[in-house]
């Protein structure tokens, strides 16, 4: 099964351009990324650039990133962490790295215009159309309303609601959800 690596790049959108992470990519999205409204929901909080420089650095992090450009201008990143999903012994090799999970980052001065939805959607196309993935997934927390209803607009299911399960740095015990859609799913979609 390919990995992202592997993979042609830049891929390209009718307004975006997808393509691997770079060094030269960093201060930008640490910009992006600084910001109250985007920091809020982050897994990690960087409080300097170069905390943020040597995280996403790190060889299992820049491996699943990439970053978002419209007119050549950084607009954000996504994340595409590949999962093996659970199977009995005689079938496990098949269920090795046949999921991932999605994530992302846009810049809260490009909303408004679709582009989150056209990133993320391609994300999902190169993880069925290109990796042959069988499941995507996406979690966050429940207050996050924007990144939920994303999700929705991909046509994932909400497959869970979990009470105060999500440990967030300023709210305490939140609630979280999980969304899913299978690669059927994907490919059976209106267009």
């Amino acid at each position: 099964m390919p990995e992202l690596a592997d993979l042609t790049w830049p891929k390209r959108t009718a307004r975006l351009t997808l393509r691997p992470t770079v060094e030269v990519d960093l201060p930008a999205l640490w910009q992006i990324r600084r910001l109250e409204q985007v920091g809020l929901w982050m897994t990690d909080l960087s409080t300097d650039f170069d905390d943020f420089a040597a995280r996403l650095r790190e060889p299992d992090k820049l491996a699943v990133t990439i970053t978002v450009e419209r007119d050549g201008q950084v607009i954000g990143d996504l994340m595409l962490r590949r999962e093996d999903l659970y199977a009995q012994g005689e079938v496990k090799d098949r269920a090795v790295r046949a999921s991932a999970e999605i994530g992302w980052s846009l810049d809260p001065a490009e909303g408004g215009q679709g582009y989150a939805t056209e990133a993320a959607a391609e994300l999902v196309r190169i993880a069925f159309d290109e990796l042959g993935l069988h499941r995507v997934t996406a979690l966050c927390f429940a207050d996050n309303e924007p990144s939920w209803r994303l999700m929705e607009r991909l046509g994932m299911r909400r497959e869970g609601h979990y009470v105060r399960d999500s440990l967030h740095r300023d709210r305490g015990w939140v609630d979280g959800l999980a969304y899913a859609l299978l690669a059927e799913e994907w490919a059976a979609r209106p267009r």
